[in-house]
């Protein structure tokens, strides 16, 4: 079988199917492999999550996940790294990250794969895929022929790690469908509300939503909109031309707050930066308002400030796109691929695993055991 693509879920499946005895050959046009491992978690690689399930992935059929899942899970994961005696740490919400380097995961990668006899050839680049009775990969270094192919080069996000899309060339070439793709996990630009920029490295607590899915983590103001763990993830629900509601005061009801302080001498700003930032504060609570003291405003005010912190609605231009997104939304069709093993049930002998599939999880170490889950399940069966 070849493999082309070197990241995470092209290394799992290589060494699963090598332990069984397969000659595999792994494919990787960087200089290295799993590059983005080796970025990821801010250098400690968040590689996976104790609370994965099927309800943590987004994708047009949301219930494909759930028999690799099931197959390979995140205590499997966990097995492997504690039996390479690499130290972790669970940071918040069942997020692991290694305690000292992401490279020990690439190290232990690479170590597996050398005891499963795996061939892995870096510097190397897809030039042409056909298939004749048997798959043809010409490359940068010459032309290999296999009875498997398995596509692993992920999605579009990070181009400046090497990210193509070759995998979405592979599909269309033998008439597979694609899920539209766009960014995901990324951060968002203001269309108005342009002025807050100047906020620019304030994070804050917050109840971020769209429609019934919400996120309850930081955001973070940047130069040109928001980002943070809770705008990354409702990135994925984001549509273009629909507000995200914002939450200020992440479920704390604003009215009664000030309600509760109606009769008190202090200022509205002042005891509304009891509760958030204020520099944030100075910057979004009406002028017109700000200046008084909360027993000086009328109810119709009251409410509209409550308003303004509890329901905050905001209206972006676009996302940062894919070169600040972690992962691609969107990808090959689940109804393209047999849950069970992601093989083409078009094309015998071909599979899609990882990202380049329309299977994308959320922050938090969810794609990372979306790739190692669905590499195992083609491992096993090739």
């Amino acid at each position: 079988m070849i493999i082309i693509g070197g990241g995470a879920a092209g290394l799992f499946c290589a060494i699963e199917a090598g332990k069984r005895g397969r000659k595999v050959l792994v494919i990787e046009h960087n200089a290295e492999v799993g590059r983005k491992i080796i970025i990821s978690g801010g250098g400690r690689c968040n590689f996976t999550n104790t609370n994965t399930a099927p309800e943590n992935f987004i994708s047009k059929n949301p219930h494909f996940c759930r028999s690799a899942l099931a197959g390979y899970t995140a205590q499997d994961f966990v097995e492997l790294v504690r039996k390479y005696k690499i130290a972790y740490y669970e940071k918040k919400l069942g997020q692991l990250f290694c305690r000292e380097s992401s490279r020990q995961i690439v190290d232990m990668l690479l170590s597996e794969c050398s005891r499963a006899k795996v061939d892995v050839r870096t510097g190397c680049s897809v030039k042409q895929v056909e298939k004749d009775g048997v798959f043809e990969i010409k490359t940068s270094n010459g032309d290999f022929c296999s009875e498997n192919l398995v596509v692993a080069c992920g999605g579009l996000s990070f181009s400046k790690i090497g990210a193509s899309d070759l995998g979405y060339k592979i599909a269309r070439q033998f008439g597979i469908k694609i899920e539209e793709t766009r960014p995901s996990l990324v951060a968002m630009q203001f269309k108005n509300n342009t002025e807050l920029t100047a906020l620019s490295g304030l994070s804050m607590d917050a109840l971020v939503s769209v429609g019934k899915t919400a996120f309850h983590e930081n955001i973070l103001f940047t130069h040109r909109g928001l980002s943070g763990p809770a705008i990354l993830q409702i990135s994925n629900y984001w549509q273009s031309g629909k507000p995200v509601n914002i939450d200020l005061l992440a479920g704390r009801d604003a009215e009664e707050i000030l309600t509760e302080n109606r009769k008190r001498r202090v200022g509205v700003a002042n005891l509304i930066s009891q509760y958030l930032p204020k520099r944030f504060v100075d910057a979004f609570v009406l002028q017109s308002l700000s200046g008084k003291r909360i027993d000086q405003i009328s109810a119709k005010d009251l409410q509209t400030i409550a308003n303004q912190l509890n329901n905050w609605n905001v209206e972006f231009r676009s996302t940062e796109g894919y070169d600040r997104a972690e992962v691609t939304l969107g990808g090959v069709s689940t109804s393209e691929l047999s849950s069970k093993t992601m093989e083409s049930n078009k094309v015998p002998g071909l599979y899609f695993i990882g990202e380049v599939v329309d299977v994308t999880g959320w922050l938090g170490g969810y794609n990372f055991q979306w790739a190692w889950s669905s590499g195992y399940a083609a491992g096993r069966v090739i």
